[in-house]
């Protein structure tokens, strides 16, 4: 009668103490994850949702689906829309035709090739493409990948090279559209910011010194790697020549000028567009006018549009494949890329993607839908009729200070300093990429980044953030230790949150951590001295998912801690997690009481166990040894295991005294779970 006198008096002074007031705190019970009203729609396999949605379509809404320019011709405004589009498609448009024969230049193709990527394509983007301001064409990152891997398997002179780059697109185009429609988008995801800023930043710097040789003169070594161009640089200093270093670095500055002053001042960002054209047109009047012999020019170009053709060189697929991938993974992935790229290359197109650049002069400028994308390839094929006898004496130099100007803003050298000022393992990645891309080439320097950056995500994944978490005075918020020191912990008790999802790769980790924690006792400020730990509150709410393997942890960490007396308690699990513990019978196992809503009533029911099993094995110490004043001076060996295991016998009793007040029920009734 006495003993069950003092656990109701303990937990009532408990309930008190912990819910910052003197009256009782009310545990909220749990719902087991299969009750009715708990099954919710996510637990529905994707493709039976999926099979739901296509169902409930209208015709209208598969014509969207399939062709997304639908969507937005239904709804266009021709007297707000139109204005801006014909503004943004003939200002991008404008800009595209000098940067399309810069890129072609780049690619080791003919300049007629930039304007054949950017005609088809652009015209298939505006039916397929569900960007409306996205300008596609050829890049700078894809030509030089395109120079770099052709150029090892063929000469650049050769009919076979352009074969091979028309057969890369539509080996890049084919990738695209799989990726697309198996959602893979999220692979890319893998890749962190500071891998692609370095390795655009590198990329920059390789193609500035690809392109220097129009300004020096003399053919330099055509390569991707930092040290084969410098040192064809230096070989070759003996035949520089002057007059295309002065014209090539005037048309720069001109670019240059043109482009800080347009992205600085919005009423002159048509600076920005009509930087290339302005370029090439004073080029070929001084050319026209002057006929330097040291200007090296572009000589004939086609004229006429391009004709369909079947892809030829399909015997060097195999060999296109690992640069196709590449291309495709620093591409946007967007079906309708896809679609374009495919379809470009049965009109002699080589790779094309998003430009940053021109889709960002697009949205300045108003674009409002694809009919932007339109107007420029209606600018494209103008050019292709009507202009190309006009682009024979477009000086070489002028071109490469187009290509030149715009890969300097991909050298982001403020991103590294910023890196290092907050994250020196990202800086790190930002380095290792930029670093083993400048001096391996392209292709390795992407796939170090690659490797580096997912070494951190499996490292991080499984080594996860575990927290030891204390109540914060006056509430009954439970937070890290170490980021609030002023905390209240519980002797005996350990409350531990998994910042993760637990699975095979981490679950070592997580129990090599718990049993630090039980070894190296945290430091506590509140309730009795027990001298170890009793009870360890597992708080899953960062949990969202557990594996079979962690699963089968668990339950080894559970008879672990039977054997030593310890009692595992679960705090708040989704219901995912919920649902898969009770399945694989851990919620049976630790006990359906075990089981809390909050860490609060975790802590208290705990903190009952604690106090009333202490108050009761410290009696039976004082009993046996006779003495009263053993409870409070340092025991005997003998005297203290007999009183820890007078107080382990009655912690397992003490669940009846904690079950004896009203208040304080189990969470999850037995033949719920």
């Amino acid at each position: 009668m006495e003993r069950s006198s003092y656990a109701s008096r303990s937990s009532s002074e408990l309930a008190a103490a912990a819910s910052g007031g003197g009256r009782t705190l009310r545990v909220i019970p749990m719902r087991h994850p299969l009750g009715s009203g708990s099954t919710s729609s996510s637990s529905s396999p994707w493709w039976r949702a999926a099979v739901g949605r296509a169902r409930a379509m209208g015709p209208l809404e598969w014509a969207e689906a399939a062709l997304p320019c639908v969507a937005w011709t239904r709804k266009y405004r021709w007297k707000e829309d139109l204005q801006a589009d014909l503004a943004a498609g003939i200002t991008v448009g404008v800009m595209l035709v000098p940067q399309a024969m810069s890129y072609a230049k780049l690619s080791g193709l003919h300049p007629i090739y930039g304007l054949y990527t950017g005609f088809v394509p652009l015209f298939v983007y505006a039916i397929f493409g569900s960007s409306r301001q996205l300008a596609v064409g050829p890049v700078a990152l894809v030509s030089l990948l395109v120079s770099n891997v052709l150029g090892g398997i063929v000469n650049p002179s050769s009919e076979l090279y352009t074969e091979l780059a028309i057969l890369l697109a539509l080996m890049v185009g084919i990738l695209e559209c799989l990726m697309g429609l198996l959602r893979l988008g999220w692979l890319i995801r893998f890749i962190s910011h500071s891998v692609i800023s370095g390795f655009t930043t590198a990329s920059a710097i390789v193609i500035g010194l690809s392109q220097i040789k129009y300004f020096l003169g003399y053919n330099v070594t055509r390569s991707s790697k930092i040290i084969p161009l410098i040192e064809s640089i230096i070989a070759g200093a003996d035949e520089f020549s002057w007059p295309p270093f002065v014209m090539g670095s005037t048309f720069l500055a001109i670019l240059l000028i043109m482009k800080n002053r347009g992205k600085s001042n919005k009423r002159l960002r048509f600076l920005r567009a009509s930087g290339p054209l302005t370029a090439v047109v004073l080029g070929t009047i001084f050319v026209k006018i002057f006929h330097p012999p040291a200007i090296s020019v572009v000589g004939e170009i086609p004229q006429g549009l391009p004709k369909f053709s079947i892809p030829q060189g399909f015997e060097h697929l195999m060999s296109l494949v690992p640069t196709a991938a590449l291309i495709t993974g620093v591409a946007i992935l967007l079906f309708g890329l896809g679609i374009a790229n495919i379809c470009g290359s049965f009109f002699s197109s080589y790779p094309a993607t998003g430009s940053f650049s021109r889709s960002a002069v697009n949205h300045e400028s108003g674009a409002k839908t694809g009919l932007s994308g339109i107007i420029m390839g209606i600018i494209i094929g103008s050019a292709l009729l009507f202009m190309t006898p006009l682009f024979t004496d477009i000086p070489q130099c002028a071109l490469a200070a187009i290509v030149i100007s715009a890969v300097t803003g991909l050298v982001d050298y403020e991103e590294a300093i910023f890196l290092w000022s907050i994250d020196k393992k990202d800086f790190f990645l930002w380095a290792i990429t930029f670093i083993t891309t400048l001096v391996f080439g392209i292709e390795i320097g992407v796939l170090v980044g690659v490797a580096f950056s997912l070494a951190f995500v499996i490292h991080e994944s499984a080594n996860p953030h575990i927290a030891v978490l204390g109540r914060l005075p006056g509430t009954t918020v439970y937070r890290n230790t170490l980021q609030y020191p002023e905390a209240y912990t519980y002797n005996g008790i350990v409350v531990v949150r998994i910042d993760a999802p637990i699975y095979f790769a981490n679950i070592s980790y997580i129990k090599d951590r718990l049993r630090e924690y039980e070894l190296n006792l945290p430091s506590s400020n509140k309730g009795l001295d027990v001298g170890r730990v009793y009870f360890v509150i597992l708080e899953m709410s960062p949990v969202t998912y557990i594996d079979s393997s962690a699963v089968q942890a668990l339950k080894d960490l559970h008879q672990e801690y039977k054997a030593r007396h310890i009692q595992i308690a679960i705090a708040n699990p989704n219901q995912q997690v919920h649902l898969l513990l009770s399945r694989s019978g851990i919620i049976d196992l630790i006990g359906a009481g075990w089981c809390f809503v909050r860490v609060h009533d975790a802590v208290h029911v705990c903190l009952q166990h604690v106090q009333n099993s202490s108050s009761n094995a410290l009696k039976l110490a004082v009993q046996a040894s006779g003495e009263l004043s053993d409870s409070v001076s340092t025991p005997k060996p003998e005297k203290q295991h007999r009183k820890y295991y007078g107080f382990f016998k009655n912690l397992w009793k003490a669940r009846d005294y904690a079950h004896a007040d009203g208040e304080v029920q189990p969470l999850l009734r037995q033949n719920l779970v």
